[in-house]
């Protein structure tokens, strides 16, 4: 069984200087042992095989080029005993989920960085439930310098050839997000994975909203391979803003008038450390730190569909996710009691907007999508072209809320998403409508976000699949009630609240909404790729 990192002096530490990388194919033969015949006949070339003690009891390892594999070495037994064929039962570990080795040392007060060789330790990723990932160790004991040297020296030969995993990382940290626990979550959970990957950091701690963008604009990427933030939905879209922009002028597209938007240079990493988190839950399928950064250690890469806002053909932003109505309405409450915790003035906001729920009188126009059903895992993949009627449809009237989302938004008030059906790279958006109704009808529609029932299951609900949105308010006035209840002192005369992935957007005109498939690429995993972590071994 492999054993658990020790808090006593036994410790793994890289061992002495880098030598040259043995021959490709190295082999140290057992003679007390034989693999089983189905692994002799594989196509999986050997690299290398010998004894060590896994657990506690010594093991045939054999070392390919896609597996790790080993099988007790036990004294010869009549065949067909059941109770021994389960104790030589082959146990496995992919080579492609290690992400870092280091020699295995007893290590004493007087010699902290050298002591007793033991072994080598292997660092891999284990997939646990609802797609969490986790850390884990194999050990692989044996006392002989020379031996563990040379498998030492292969292992990272191998990991040196996955050319997809990060090397250098740009750490931009928000130290407001959520409950000030982002410093905390960043050097508690994150950093020290990073480094036991040995992937160097540069961090920059954001001082105010708009810091990113700025520090985006002018600093130097070239020897990085990838962005990461640390922080809430807002940090995050702000990051992914950034970017975007940067890839923009690098192209030397005008901002002003972007109609094809290039595709940002580098991957982006979202470490979820804020209060919803609904930007890596929909990415990763989980809001959980360890997760998400193993998937960024891993080099694991999604690309995701983007949104860009505009008004009077002027770009606003980049986002994927935004709500109009209540929602906007909601969250400019909300940023007027920055004071209260993030979930006080979140039910405050939402209770406050009830109480005074207007309908806005707008016109909205769609492109709608026709979107291929042969194939939902194709469709999810975006592998399937969205076939675009090129006809707007308008309708207008009296709305409580409308919701565009390129993003599922999963969270914790609603485990299926805002948009359920929704996908990170389907090439299209969800336009959710409400329509005016009573209030007890509209808080009946609010709470089924947190149940399994179909929240769309109402008669003043409408939803399409859509390519291009323009909303076009016709109030004169934003709706957001007496002077006193201004969501702050900035708030823009006739402006219209927005609510981009947690952002406060005011527009005091159209606003048009496209999407732009696959834009920026998200360290991240999707479903199929979290399952594909095989670890055969029973004991793990």
């Amino acid at each position: 069984m492999p054993r658990r990192r020790r808090q006593s002096r036994v410790s793994a530490q890289e061992g002495g200087q880098e030598e040259e990388a043995p021959p490709e194919v190295s082999t140290l033969p057992s003679a007390q042992s034989q693999p089983p015949q189905k692994f002799q006949e594989t196509a999986d070339p050997v690299l290398l095989r010998g004894i060590f003690e896994i657990g506690r009891g010594s093991c045939d390892v054999v070392l390919s080029q896609r597996a790790l594999k080993w099988w007790p070495i036990q004294p010869e037994r009549p065949a067909g005993n059941y109770k021994f064929d389960l104790l030589c039962k082959e146990e496995s570990l992919e080579l492609k989920n290690i992400f870092s080795v280091k020699l295995k040392r007893r290590c004493s007060a007087k010699q902290p960085r050298s002591g007793t060789l033991l072994g080598i330790t292997l660092f891999f990723c284990l997939k646990k439930e609802q797609n969490k990932l986790k850390d884990s160790t194999l050990d692989l004991i044996n006392l002989s310098e020379d031996h563990c040297d040379v498998w030492f020296r292969q292992f990272k030969k191998i990991l040196a050839g996955f050319s997809n995993r990060p090397k250098s990382l740009k750490i931009l940290l928000n130290p407001q997000s959520h409950k000030k626990e982002a410093t905390q979550v960043y050097y508690e959970k994150v950093e020290p994975l990073l480094k036991l990957a040995g992937i160097k950091t540069d961090v920059t701690i954001t001082e105010y909203k708009g810091h990113a963008l700025s520090l985006l604009k002018e600093c130097e990427l070239q020897g990085f391979d990838g962005v990461v933030c640390v922080g809430g939905d807002g940090s995050a879209s702000e990051v992914v803003h950034a970017l975007l922009l940067r890839a923009q002028k690098s192209a030397g597209i005008e901002t002003d008038q972007i109609l094809t938007p290039v595709r940002a240079q580098l991957p982006l990493g979202l470490i979820p450390a804020g209060s919803t988190n609904i930007l890596a839950h929909s990415l990763h399928g989980v809001p959980h730190v360890v997760t998400a950064t193993l998937h960024i250690i891993m080099g694991h890469i999604q690309p995701v569909d983007v949104c860009s806002f505009s008004t009077t053909g002027k770009l606003l932003r980049f986002g994927f996710s935004a709500m109009f109505g209540f929602g906007g309405r909601t969250l400019a409450l909300a940023e007027k009691y920055r004071w209260m915790s993030p979930n006080q003035r979140r039910d405050f906001a939402v209770i406050k907007a009830l109480a005074k729920l207007e309908p806005e009188d707008c016109e909205i126009s769609f492109l709608p999508l026709n979107v291929s059903q042969d194939d939902p895992k194709m469709r999810a993949q975006g592998l399937l072209n969205s076939d675009c009627n090129d006809q707007w449809q308008m309708i207008q009237g009296q709305f409580l809320n409308v919701s565009i989302m390129a993003i599922p938004c999963l969270c914790s008030v609603a485990p299926r998403g805002l948009a359920p059906n929704t996908r990170i790279n389907n090439g299209s958006m969800a336009l959710i409508i409400a329509r005016n109704t009573s209030r007890p009808q509209f808080i009946r529609h609010l709470k089924r976000y947190a149940s399994i029932k179909n929240q769309f299951n109402f008669p003043f609900v409408e939803t399409y699949t859509v390519g291009e949105v323009k909303v076009h308010p016709r109030n004169t006035t934003s709706g957001c009630g007496p002077e006193e209840d201004k969501p702050h002192e900035a708030t823009l005369e006739n402006s219209f609240p927005w609510n981009v992935d947690g952002d406060l957007m005011e527009v005091a005109s159209e606003v048009h909404v496209k999407l732009h498939p696959r834009l920026i690429s998200l360290y991240g995993g999707s479903l199929e790729e979290v399952n594909d972590f095989q670890v055969t071994c029973n004991c793990l």
